[in-house]
């Protein structure tokens, strides 16, 4: 196995210094050090080495083919050396680094990838990896290290008091009403929750939007019922079309399809909070902190 020790790189500078100015008083100069400070190191790299670096000319010294062989293959040293410096200095300032992003599926459309487009331009170092998880579970990653940071909705969130995270309001996404294209209502002026009291409803049977679809009809002034269950917005605009139920479908998850009609609500106007949430302290990080600012920029672009 090679001995790497022996390759000092301060006393390759030196050498490389000494060929450069030629003089000894002259290299000690230029490193600040003394002239007797530069002779020793230089002997001792020679003695590392096990061959001789300088030989006497006149009342100088001169390198021998042994140095300049050295100095050759350490110029390649100084080359990647100059590289990861300049790395760790973006690193430091954010320039670079991977950013690992945990996201609920509308989230990564909607807000994830325009960061990611976004970051690409300004950021070009940033690399940010994106793992799709439901609401809760982009908080255990989170909270496991799994992610660097998670994208939910608050009412999943962990508490503002939860001393793990600190969390960033992103975006209020309106909930539009899906109909089918021949409902009665479909063209009508305006319409608002409670003239759909009676009709079946389409989500899910537990999570985050049986609880929003429930609370938001309940502030209307009815409890809705359920007529179909489905999690996916796929499944649910499907049924819709079908003319099986109505829906309640945030902003950021709607898809065209020619057999639904989305209608804003009038009045009541439910939204869904979306969140972004760092383990405490990590938002001082530069890489991830310029992620935030992306999926920010994001949303503002989304809620127009």
């Amino acid at each position: 196995m090679a001995e790497y020790d022996k390759w000092d790189i301060r006393k390759l500078e030196i050498l490389r210094t000494l060929r450069e100015r030629e003089t000894v008083t002259a290299t000690a100069r230029a490193l600040l050090m003394t002239p007797s400070a530069v002779s020793q190191q230089l002997t001792n790299l020679a003695k590392q080495l096990g061959v001789p670096l300088l030989e006497a000319q006149g009342r100088r010294v001169r390198l021998t083919d042994a140095a300049e062989l050295v100095l050759r293959h350490a110029e390649a040293v100084f080359e990647q050396l100059e590289r990861a410096d300049a790395e760790l200095s973006a690193y430091a300032h954010g320039e670079v680094g991977q950013v690992r992003v945990g996201a609920f599926s509308t989230a990564v459309p909607a807000l994830v990838v325009p960061a990611v487009r976004a970051l690409r331009s300004a950021r070009p170092g940033i690399a940010v990896q994106v793992r799709e998880a439901e609401a809760a579970e982009a908080y255990e990653l989170l909270g496991a290290g799994a992610v660097d940071l998670a994208l939910s909705l608050a009412a999943q969130a962990p508490t503002a008091t939860d001393a793990r995270f600190t969390r960033v309001p992103l975006l209020a996404d309106p909930l539009d009403l899906a109909l089918p294209h021949g409902h009665p209502l479909a063209t009508a002026p305006e319409v608002r929750l409670a003239d759909f009291a009676a009709e079946p409803w389409i989500f899910g049977g537990s999570g985050p939007w049986s609880d929003i679809t429930r609370s938001a009809c309940e502030a209307a002034g009815f409890s809705p019922h359920q007529g179909h269950s489905a999690a996916g917005w796929t499944a649910i605009l499907a049924m819709v079309e079908a003319g099986m139920g109505v829906a309640l479908v945030p902003r950021m998850a709607a898809a065209r399809r020619e057999g639904v009609v989305m209608r804003e609500l009038a009045g009541e106007r439910p939204h869904r909070h979306v969140v972004a949430a760092v383990r405490r302290g990590a938002e001082e990080g530069a890489a991830v902190g310029f992620v935030l600012g992306a999926l920010r920029e994001a949303a503002r672009g989304s809620d127009r």
